[in-house]
Parts: C-alpha cells; structure tokens; sequence
C-alpha cells in the first residue's frame, strides 16, 4: 500500500490550516472522505434523486435499488445472516437508544440487571440509566485496569440470572483498548443475557463477523468507516428483532393504517419511519467498497505500525505520560502532560496545522478513573504517514516548552 499515492485520493489532505500542511490526527472522531465517496454523494443528487421504496417512477426506483444494495453492501461488511437484521440509524448512538427503548423497555423489570463498562462512550451508558431508573433495575460497572483493560474477573462475579444486558464497547474510544468481546458474549450468554457491541470504533479496523461473534446486537456509524455523517447501522439477531416493538411510527414502518389498527411492516422496514437519509445512506455502500478494495489487514498493519511508532517517540518526551497502554489495542494514543491542560495543548497544536482530539471524549467516567480531566487522542488512520508523527512531536516539544 502506497500511503503518498492514497493520500492523493483525500482532498482535504492536500490544505493548509494557519499557513502548515493539515495533519489530520483525530480520525477516532471522524474519518476524511476519499473522492470516490464524495463524488458518489455528487452522483446521487445529481442523477437520481428521490424518494425510494414507494415511488413507481425511473429515478425512484433507482434510487431505492441503490439504497437497498448499501444494506446488502452492510450485510456483507458484517457478516450478517440476511439483510432483514439490518437496520439503517442515524449512527450508532441512535442504534442503541433503539435497543434501549424497544428490547430494553420489554425485558427489564425490577431488580433485573444491566452491565456496561467504566470506558464505555456516553451513548452506551445514558440510555441505560434512564432504562435503569425508568425500570428500577440496577446498572453494573466493570472495572478497568491501570493499562485501560477490563476486569475480567470482576466482570464473570457480576453475571447472575438477574442479567438481562451486557452493553459493551468493542474498541475504547478513548484508550484503543480492543475488548475481548467474544469472551464477554459467551459468558453473558451461559446466564441468558443479551449483548450489545458498541462496535463504532472497531468497524473500520477490526474484521467483524456478527455471527461468528455471536453478539445480540451491533451497531456503528458510517462516518468513522470513511463515510458520510448521519448514518449508520443496527443489526441485530432476525428473532430479536421481530419480537421487539417498534421504535417510531411514520410512513414505511406500516403495512396498513385505520383508526381502529394499524399493522406493522416486515423487516427491517418496522424500524425504519419516515424518508430515511437516503442519500448518505447510499454513499456508504461506496466507503465500505473503497475499505474492502484495499482490505483491512493492509490497513491494520499500516496503522499498527504507526501506533507502535508513535507511542516509541511520545513516551520519549519528558513529564509525557500515555493513557491506556492494554496489550491489545488499535491505532490511537492518549496522554497527559504534566502540569498542563490539554485544552492549551490542542489549541497551539492546531496553531501549527495539527489537529487532535482534547477532553473527555464523551468518557467521564473512564477521566474520572485516571483522576485527570481528559487527555490530549492522536488517532491514526490509513492515510497518515510516520512524518506527520514526527511532525507533531516536534510541535509538541515546541507546546510543552511555551506552556512550562
């Protein structure tokens, strides 16, 4: 893989922020967009713009074909058994306030049980608190380790019969520890509980088989796998989901419609109301293409490599400490520096063209156990290069030295 002639297919790569050459490093964020996948966003408003499914004229149904071939095109990034377990969100978030207030709302009772982890993301602890509080069930806590991993054992004494959730974070955000979900999915299984796989950081590195797997649901976003915002995916087990109750009522989700009754649509059409958005869901089909052409094991020995350059040069700078140093983890590198905020170090990074993620990371809890307010996230992707790495070394030796 030649990372200077793949770079050529990002324009954003090729500008400038404050007079320096971008240096893109908050990919765990969002990731920049090839051409392919722009021009296709181009394409669709350009030649077939419509609504889709119900329109009997030429441009809706090219477009609902290409809507449907994106959900085939996710299946198949998945692994899923059929496209019925797919269901189109706006995101992951959205995926899982799904699960939440559908599968969750009819299965949990009082002093029933759900389990998340000290580093999940807020989108997979706040919908289960207003469940858990709604319900007056009792949300669990696995522990996490000083190198960012999870206590396993604490995690196995949790398990019981009262377990009906294990919510869990495939890749932490945050600390890109990789968990060991298959694990976690056998033993929540040998007691009857259903697993969620928040999976929006491990999609785009991780080959992901949801069958092999055996996980109840996944879910991700399309814009952290070089795709567009504002969709993403839900899939779950084909049984789940025929026997959860809908999520939202509009047009699509219905087969017919009386003020007596109204009678609900096949999958995964049940889960989808109102015009979905169709465009960006058709350009995913053209990320997860561009990602499968070059293949994730390319990738992930591209970034593995970085990540391992990485941590070498930062652990070399003095009162420099990274946070989250698990045995397995994916390509991002977290860290404080002694005696200055991270905020002030973002800042004058961006002031040399260098873009980083600061604060929390929408992982409070996970800040609140290191005891720091955040950290400074430099999260590589497949088109970053080990001179942008010495780039921002360099840039942060200047930061520490003007903020000491």
């Amino acid at each position: 893989m030649i990372i200077t002639e793949l770079r050529k297919q990002f324009p954003i790569l090729g500008r400038t922020v404050k007079d320096k050459p971008l240096v893109y490093f908050d990919n765990a964020a969002t990731s920049q967009k090839p051409q392919c996948v722009i021009d296709a966003l181009s394409h669709y408003y350009s030649y077939y713009n419509a609504n889709i499914h119900r329109g009997i004229h030429t441009l809706a149904e090219e477009a609902t074909l290409a809507f449907e071939g994106t959900r085939i095109a996710v299946q198949e990034f998945l692994g899923a058994a059929s496209t019925d377990e797919i269901i189109f969100t706006r995101g992951t978030t959205e995926a899982i306030n799904l699960v939440a207030y559908t599968w969750a709302r009819e299965n949990i009772g009082t002093g029933d049980e759900v389990i998340v982890s000290e580093m999940e993301h807020h989108s997979n602890i706040v919908p289960w608190q207003i469940i858990c509080e709604e319900k007056k069930a009792v949300l669990k806590v696995i522990p996490v380790n000083d190198k960012g991993e999870l206590n396993m054992g604490v995690f196995r004494e949790m398990l019981s019969n009262k377990t009906k959730m294990v919510a869990i974070v495939h890749v932490s955000n945050s600390l890109g520890t990789v968990n060991p979900v298959e694990e976690i999915i056998i033993a929540a299984h040998k007691v009857g509980a259903k697993v969620l796989v928040d999976g929006a950081q491990s999609t785009v590195h991780l080959d992901i088989n949801v069958q092999e797997m055996d996980c109840d649901f996944f879910a991700f976003s399309g814009h952290k796998v070089y795709g567009p915002t504002g969709v993403g995916a839900l899939y779950g087990k084909k049984e789940l989901l025929e026997s959860m109750p809908v999520f939202q009522g509009g047009g699509e989700m219905i087969k017919e419609v009386t003020f007596e009754k109204t009678t609900y649509n096949d999958l995964p059409y049940k889960y989808e109301a109102g015009t979905p958005n169709i465009a960006d869901t058709i350009v995913l089909k053209a990320a997860l293409d561009f990602v499968k052409g070059i293949g994730k094991d390319k990738i992930r020995a591209h970034e593995e490599e970085l990540l391992t350059y990485a941590t070498e040069q930062l652990k070399a700078i003095p009162g420099l400490t990274i946070i989250g140093e698990a045995k397995n983890k994916v390509s991002l590198v977290s860290f404080v520096v002694e005696g200055v905020h991270p905020q002030d170090i973002g800042v004058l990074l961006d002031n040399m063209g260098i873009a980083v993620r600061t604060g929390h990371h929408c992982t409070q809890p996970l800040m609140k156990r290191f005891g720091i307010p955040g950290t400074v996230r430099a999260s590589f992707a497949l088109y970053n290069q080990k001179e942008e790495i010495d780039a921002l070394i360099i840039a942060l030796n200047k930061t520490i030295k003007m903020l000491a």
